[in-house]
């Protein structure tokens, strides 16, 4: 399917997914553009955190062309709060996650748009230096520390 989809004479943004089981992030990048890392999400938090957090898993494959896909944002399904739904976004964003809606968009409420649409946080995702946010940890320590994630120019997400 690759090698047709290169044929076509255009850009195809070509989307993987056995569901993260054969460890596609490792051979995924010379087949398509984003490979799932991960089960079916559910519109609750424990669900998306859980994605989040296996989708870490393998950011040392993440690059540009080439990406970790936790699965589609539950944003606007009415599972999480506000708040949770903002985490969410943001999760995806730094993660350089497929931005892919998996709600009726024919029905969003503008608190739904409010959050997809934030250019900041579109920026971070698009960002053309490609590196997948990983969590730092401390050295010799479980303890886990916030998310961090070098950008274009020197910059850093945390």
């Amino acid at each position: 399917m690759s090698k047709a989809l290169k044929k076509a004479g255009r850009p195809i943004f070509f989307s993987l997914c056995e569901w993260g089981e054969m460890h596609p992030a490792e051979w995924g990048f010379h087949v398509g553009n984003s490979w799932r890392t991960t089960r079916d999400i559910t519109d609750t938090w424990e669900s998306m955190i859980s994605r989040a957090d296996q989708n870490e898993l393998y950011a040392q494959y993440a690059r540009p062309g080439g990406w970790n896909d936790p699965d589609m944002l539950e944003i606007g399904n009415g599972g999480m709060t506000k708040d949770e739904y903002i985490v969410h976004f943001s999760l995806w964003a730094i993660s350089k996650a497929p931005l892919l809606l998996g709600c009726d968009i024919r029905n969003m409420t503008q608190e739904t748009i409010e959050i997809i649409s934030n250019k900041e946080v579109i920026a971070v995702n698009q960002d053309s230096y490609g590196i997948q946010a990983r969590k730092a940890r401390m050295h010799g320590d479980e303890e886990v520390k916030p998310m961090q994630q070098p950008l274009l120019l020197n910059h850093m997400i945390i």
